[in-house]
C-alpha cells in the first residue's frame, strides 16, 4: 500500500516538472503557426494588389491596390477590418514604370529588357509589418522583412 501511495507521489511530480517546458513548447508551436499564417496572408494580399495593378495602366489604381493589400477588397470601407492586425495603408508601397528610384523602389519598372523586348513591372510591397505574438514571454514580437510581388504590367 505504501508503495503505491509514493509511486504515485513521483508520477506527480515527474508530471510537474515535465507541465512547464511542454507548455512552452506547445505556446510556441501555435505562436509559430500563427506567425506564418499572417506572413503568408501578407504574401496573398500583395499578390491579388499586383494582379490588379498588372491590367492596370502604370500610375493608375494605387487607391485600389493598396485597398486590396489592406482590407482585401478594392474599397476601403470602415467596415473592412485589416487583414492582419496592425496592418495600415502607410506599410504599403507601389512601384511601376511612373515611379521614380527611391528607397521603396530601388530598380527601374520601365521598359526593362528580356530575351523577348521589353517589359513594364509593377511591385507591391508590405514595409514594416510587426508580428505581435500572444504570448511574448515564449515567442517575442518579430518584424517581418519586406514582402513584395513583382509582375509584368500592361505598356
Amino acid at each position: 500500500m505504501r508503495s503505491t501511495r509514493k509511486q504515485i507521489g513521483a508520477a506527480v511530480v515527474e508530471f510537474a516538472l515535465v507541465l512547464l517546458p511542454l507548455t512552452l513548447i506547445v505556446f510556441g508551436i501555435t505562436e509559430f503557426g500563427r506567425a506564418m499564417y499572417q506572413y503568408n496572408t501578407l504574401v496573398k494580399a500583395t499578390r491579388d494588389a499586383a494582379r490588379f495593378l498588372s491590367t492596370q495602366a502604370a500610375g493608375t489604381g494605387y487607391g485600389r491596390a493598396t485597398c486590396l493589400t489592406v482590407a482585401g477588397s478594392q474599397t476601403c470601407s470602415a467596415s473592412d477590418p485589416p487583414l492582419a492586425p496592425g496592418l495600415t495603408a502607410s506599410m504599403v508601397a507601389i512601384c511601376d514604370a511612373t515611379t521614380a528610384p527611391s528607397e521603396n523602389c530601388p530598380l527601374a519598372y520601365n521598359g526593362v529588357s528580356t530575351g523577348s523586348g521589353a517589359v513594364n513591372l509593377v511591385t507591391v510591397s508590405i514595409n514594416g509589418f510587426q508580428f505581435t505574438s500572444l504570448v511574448s514571454f515564449v515567442v517575442p514580437s518579430v518584424t517581418f522583412g519586406p514582402i513584395s510581388t513583382t509582375m509584368r504590367q500592361i505598356l
